[in-house]
């Protein structure tokens, strides 16, 4: 059990944090004793400085020659995903409090996993130097595209909140830190490297106390009382229809486009996953203070274990089918570079 806990410590904290936020309210809420309303923002940008130092940017000039394979991923990422969140709002929102409609559009603009998403392509035998190309470049990608893609739908949706704002909150919060965190890594490469479980321990540790402090300020303004339990289960059954669809909908455009196998596990790991990681802070940053903040970050919290349990699944199976229970050859090269 104490293994178990220890390698899913994220996850199990998750639904931990978000009953403690029940219990003690005043605590994460704004101008409780944490202080949450400049705490979290101060985390946001820790984040954001540790992803700087440690996202390896050369592995954007190793896996540079794959542009067919990165331009189908990231037009999946950005573009046919928010599609498909869009048609989804169209067919389902109206039975969806107005939060929860946001929180399922944020979700399908958000960038791909940073770190599963490699990894479950190593354990499948995939293009790992491919994987880590794309959840490199979605993640950078994805503090311009994310809050341009909230910022509309907000818009298209009935939420107002100006765009100068958003983009002068994701500069300081998101891009400023980033990019102090890579001009960091130039000289501190190898301690980052050395030290990256620790630092990615912090960023969870973090985005937790983000979560904690959000389902804070939703008790204190009585937003599920106004909802019900009813949200909840709405959103578990809307999130594993979008994976479904989202995953099968990877599938075939790999197909489609007659991608090698190593690349079509690219596509199927990369394209669908959406990152709690780098979500949870983003939207900290262009939500502000929204009450309803709690409710806007429940699908993304459903969808980020849905996808590791299911994804982990078909990685092993993957495995199985081609004898490679050790992952693909280049695994340990890509996890180097």
């Amino acid at each position: 059990m104490r293994t178990f806990y220890l390698k899913n410590w994220f996850v199990l904290s998750l639904p931990l944090v978000v009953a403690l936020a029940w219990l003690v309210p005043e605590l994460g809420a704004s101008g409780g004793w944490l202080q949450s309303q400049v705490t979290t923002k101060v985390g946001v940008a820790i984040i954001f400085f540790f992803q700087g130092l440690t996202i390896p940017t050369s592995a954007l000039h190793h896996g540079l020659k794959n542009w067919r394979l990165h331009l189908i991923v990231q037009l999946f990422i950005f573009g046919l995903f928010p599609l498909l969140g869009m048609v989804f709002d169209h067919l389902a929102g109206d039975y969806m409090p107005r939060d929860l409609r946001l929180g399922f559009l944020f979700l399908s603009v958000l960038p791909s996993t940073i770190s599963t998403s490699p990894v479950l392509t190593s354990m499948a035998g995939g293009n790992t130097v491919g994987a880590i190309f794309n959840a490199v470049l979605s993640n950078l990608l994805g503090i311009v595209l994310t809050p341009l893609w909230a910022s509309w739908l907000m818009k298209t949706s009935g939420h107002k909140r100006p765009l100068g704002p958003v983009i002068a909150e994701v500069v300081l919060y998101l891009f400023v830190p980033l990019l102090i965190g890579q001009v960091a890594r130039l000289r501190l490469h190898a301690l980052a490297d050395a030290r990256r479980k620790i630092l990615g321990n912090m960023n969870s540790g973090l985005v937790l106390f983000i979560v904690f402090a959000a389902f804070c300020n939703s008790v204190k303004t009585h937003v599920w009382r106004m909802h019900g339990w009813g949200v909840t289960l709405g959103a578990m059954a809307g999130v594993l229809v979008l994976f479904g669809v989202a995953t099968a909908l990877a599938e075939l455009l790999a197909w489609a486009f007659r991608l090698n196998r190593g690349d079509q596990i690219v596509a199927v790991f990369a394209g669908p996953h959406k990152t709690l990681a780098s979500g949870v802070p983003m939207a900290k940053v262009i939500f502000e203070q929204h009450p309803g903040l709690g409710l806007i970050l429940l699908p993304i919290m459903f969808y980020h274990p849905l996808q590791l349990f299911v994804c982990g699944m078909m990685a092993h199976r993957m495995a199985r089918k081609h004898g490679q229970e050790g992952g693909s050859p280049n695994a340990h090269e890509a996890g180097k570079k």
